[in-house]
């Protein structure tokens, strides 16, 4: 007879934001949780907790991140389900969601949760090249997230996520060289998203040391994401 065993469900966040160094260039950045208890205490793993029954799993990882870091995107996907037998000492599948934030929001957010006196001091945000070691199967589903938004950001307009609602296009192509680890062509880069259709040139510019540059959107109707047939509300933060 087999012997089953209770399972346990977790939901966890991948949140990412572009960050400027103090060269100037930008990084992809994450916040992270130092673990109090056991298992893995001591070492640093993402957002998240327990999914209860009175929460659909969107809920739960929203609800677990503002409640350690403060944010609260707007839009969360969901990224994946990670459930192998020895990811943990018990049997715990984890429903892993994912979202981009622009920094200034990620200061607004972070500083009103600290102003509030509910923050928690365990949290810390990490650049992508120089994590720690992380609890569980953590560094495999932050890979996971990194190839995904590689992926993405040759079809969609998810770099937009790390953006303003207008930018320049040395604004984008920073965002992109960022998400891929690479350099860019300047040249190449402004043929290739221009003629995608995706960008809208705005009558701004951007003046500074060098001449106006010009500032553009993205063309709002085309969506951040393909929900697919279960649509937006199925994956949208109520």
């Amino acid at each position: 007879m087999t012997q089953t065993r209770d399972i346990d469900v977790a939901v966890s966040t991948v949140i990412l934001t572009l960050r400027r160094t103090d060269d100037g260039g930008a990084v992809l950045a994450l916040p992270l949780v130092l673990r109090t208890r056991e298992p893995f205490a001591g070492q640093w793993a993402l957002p998240g907790g327990w999914l209860t029954t009175t929460e659909s799993p969107v809920d739960a990882a929203a609800r677990t991140l503002a409640e350690t870091t403060g944010l609260t995107p707007s839009y969360l996907e969901q990224l994946y389900a990670f459930g192998a037998v020895d990811r943990s000492p018990t049997r715990v599948v984890s429903i892993v969601y994912w979202a981009l934030l622009r920094q200034d929001d990620v200061d607004a957010q972070s500083a009103a949760h600290r102003a509030s006196g509910r923050a928690p001091e365990n949290v810390r945000w990490f650049d992508l090249d120089d994590l720690p070691t992380l609890a569980f199967d953590h560094t495999k589903i932050v890979d996971y997230a990194l190839w995904r938004l590689r992926s993405k950001v040759g079809y969609s307009r998810v770099a937009h996520g790390f953006l303003p609602a207008e930018f320049t296009l040395a604004d984008l192509r920073e965002a992109y060289e960022a998400i891929l680890g690479k350099h860019l062509d300047p040249a190449n880069f402004r043929r290739q998203v221009e003629s995608a259709g995706n960008l809208l040139p705005t009558d701004h510019f951007r003046t500074g040391n060098h001449r106006p540059a010009r500032l553009y959107r993205y063309n709002t109707d085309v969506e951040l994401a393909d929900h697919g047939p279960l649509g937006p509300e199925e994956t949208s933060i109520r």
